[in-house]
C-alpha cells in the first residue's frame, strides 16, 4: 500500500512536502497507474494526445509537457492537471484508477 505523507513532511508547506514525499516514492506512485485513460477522458470525449496500446493500456503521447492546455478529439478546450489533483472529484471510469485505490481515497 501507498503511504502517504507523514509528520516529517509536515513542517514544509504542502508543495514541498508533497515534493519530497512524491520524490521518495516516484516508482511506487507510477506503478499504481492501470493506464485505463479514464483520467485523460478515455470513456467520453478523450485528450487528442491519448493514445492505446494493442493491449488496451493508454498511454500519453506529450506526457512530460501535459499540465497545461490541450485539446480533446472533439476540440474541446481543458487544462490537464496531474492526476493527484483529481483524486478528491469523481469522473467516468475512476472505479478503476488506481491512484485513487492506491492512496485510498
Amino acid at each position: 500500500m501507498f503511504s502517504a505523507p507523514g509528520p516529517e513532511d509536515a513542517a514544509l508547506s504542502d508543495e514541498q512536502g508533497y515534493a519530497r514525499w512524491l520524490s521518495a516514492r516516484q516508482g511506487d506512485w507510477e506503478s499504481l497507474c492501470r493506464h485505463c485513460g479514464a483520467c485523460c477522458g478515455a470513456l467520453e470525449d478523450p485528450c487528442q494526445h491519448l493514445f492505446m496500446t494493442p493491449e488496451g493500456r493508454s498511454c500519453c503521447l506529450v506526457y512530460p509537457a501535459r499540465i497545461g492546455p490541450h485539446r480533446t478529439v472533439a476540440g474541446k478546450l481543458f487544462t490537464c492537471v496531474h492526476v493527484r489533483q483529481k483524486l478528491g472529484t469523481s469522473w467516468p471510469g475512476d472505479e478503476h484508477c488506481g491512484y485513487k485505490k492506491g492512496a485510498a481515497l
